[in-house]
């Protein structure tokens, strides 16, 4: 089950680590979302070939200047998907809802999601799901191995997109 006083839900606020602009990081709270103009609700996840794309075009779209100049990232102990296909009675009404699944990196007590913050919030770079994820689900966080946290705030950061190499466990919830 899903800890309502350690886990982050969309729209809360969120402690990461961002750069401290002297070459290391600081803790900042941040919410989780970003504003879409017009809409009531914000945008939780940043598809990274979105994010490339907008940068590759020089800066125009959403995630252009976030994936430019804001890349940061989140601690997690897990993560939950939706299963796309599998249903749980909910404990609140009775019915059934799409089975959430847990995900972990096995022998970490924690690990980094790559993210993106802007004018206090953050959204969670996602990208397609490797073989342990897509069995559940269409996307993944874009969760980061050992040492990969300095490739993320480097030049070559698009080389993470790829995260087949990493292998997540998951135990379904309910």
């Amino acid at each position: 089950m899903p800890d309502p006083l350690r886990d982050a839900r969309p729209g809360s606020q969120v402690p990461l680590f961002v750069p401290d602009g002297a070459g290391g990081f600081r803790v900042a709270t941040l919410e989780w979302g970003f504003p879409l103009n017009g809409r009531p609700h914000a945008v939780f996840n940043t598809r990274i070939e979105s994010a490339l794309e907008q940068l590759r075009r020089g800066r125009r779209g959403m995630w252009a200047k976030a994936i430019a100049e804001g890349r940061c990232l989140v601690p997690v102990r897990a993560f939950y998907e939706s299963h796309a296909t599998e249903k749980a009675i909910s404990e609140k009404t009775g019915k059934p809802v799409r089975r959430q699944c847990r995900f972990r990196l096995p022998g970490a007590r924690a690990f980094l999601l790559a993210a993106v913050q802007q004018d206090s919030r953050f959204s969670i770079v996602t990208t397609k799901p490797n073989a342990s994820v897509i069995p559940v689900h269409d996307r993944m966080p874009l969760v980061l191995g050992s040492g990969e946290s300095t490739v993320w705030f480097g030049p070559d950061f698009a080389t993470l997109a790829n995260r087949s190499a990493i292998t997540l466990a998951f135990e379904p919830e309910r």
